[in-house]
């Protein structure tokens, strides 16, 4: 059964205590993590989908987050399109960059890409099976827009020159990346997960306007094909581009980073609001940090149940390498106490 606080949050119903769930809650700061790393390469631990499960498991068993999340890489998609993909020291690194036209020809077909991402849907069965049965799950897919800036550069360092002007390219790219992206969800969702996020880190890159013509309609194109079934969130994103992807129909909610103010966002009671604890003040010394969250979170305590709806906790971005375990679960621990 699925956790009743993140479900309530899903349906924006009042509760006193909010659901937690941090996004990277599985990665290199937990010690669970790095001692499956000792034994396996990530792209294992990602690929196989027991050592996926194994993953995910781990902070929800450590920390008792209210949901897991799928241990993968948004990037999978590409691979299964056909452009290579190895990680390293340095990163994520494609076999080949699209540059023009042509390129777009050497991608592999959609029923091929597909089987390719089959992985996906047993790591999130499998997961569903490891994880209590009170946990819920998540599933997630890189935004189409932020796929397109990884296809053309080969990273996400800000710099989008190449896919801002790349207008054909971007559209021959996204009738390939699309199709592939709604069964990608299809196959998550038959899995086992309650809910898939698109992560479009490139996202709040964007000018408003840009955002209106790149990155909303294949985000409105998932949202439209899971009516329900979709939240999105995208780092730094400008008001008014958050403004547009709150309006569209059939999203399930959105996240924050910890630049926006979070009590401005309550209160439509149909959209779930994830976030948005600076994930850098994780690294206080476990006093300061103490005293700060019940801080940040005093303006959270100051609304009713009703006002609050929809809210879950957690952070404006991922949990960085080299955090502090005892903060994370002094966090869980503390939102958990305050709000009781």
């Amino acid at each position: 059964m699925p956790n009743p606080k993140f479900e309530n949050a899903l349906r924006c119903l009042p509760q006193t205590v909010p659901p937690i769930w941090m996004m990277r809650q599985a990665g290199r700061y937990h010690s669970h993590y790095q001692n499956l790393r000792k034994k396996h390469s990530f792209e294992e631990l990602c690929k196989v989908p027991e050592l996926a499960a194994e993953v995910a498991f781990g902070p929800v068993d450590d920390f008792g987050f209210d949901t897991a999340i799928l241990f993968s890489d948004i990037l999978f998609p590409l691979e299964a399109l056909g452009m290579g993909l190895k990680f390293g020291d340095e990163g994520p690194k494609l076999g080949w960059q699209l540059v023009g036209l042509e390129d777009l020809k050497r991608m592999h077909p959609l029923e091929q890409a597909v089987d390719f991402m089959g992985f996906q849907k047993k790591a999130v069965s499998l997961t569903r099976k490891r994880i209590p049965e009170d946990r819920s799950l998540i599933g997630f897919v890189g935004g189409a827009w932020t796929l397109f800036c990884y296809a053309t550069l080969g990273k996400h360092d800000g710099n989008l020159v190449l896919p801002k002007v790349s207008k054909s390219l971007r559209e021959g790219f996204y009738e390939k990346i699309i199709p592939l992206l709604k069964e990608n969800i299809r196959l998550q969702l038959e899995g086992g997960a309650e809910v898939v996020m698109v992560f479009d880190t490139a996202g709040g890159d964007s000018s408003p306007g840009f955002f209106d013509e790149a990155v909303l309609p294949p985000l409105s194109e998932l949202v439209r094909a899971f009516p329900g079934k979709i939240g999105y969130y995208a780092k730094a994103l400008p008001s008014r581009s958050l403004e547009a992807v709150r309006s569209l129909s059939g999203l399930l909610g959105f996240g924050v980073d910890h630049r926006s103010d979070l009590t401005e966002l309550f209160g439509n009671g149909k959209q779930f609001v994830q976030g948005n604890f600076d994930q850098a003040m994780l690294f206080l010394d476990p006093a300061d940090f103490r005293a700060y969250l019940l801080e940040w979170l005093r303006p959270f305590l100051d609304l009713s149940p009703e006002k609050r709806a929809g809210w879950i906790c957690g952070l404006g971005h991922g949990v960085l390498p080299k955090t502090p375990e005892a903060n994370v679960r002094t966090f869980v621990k503390t939102v958990r106490e305050v709000f009781a």
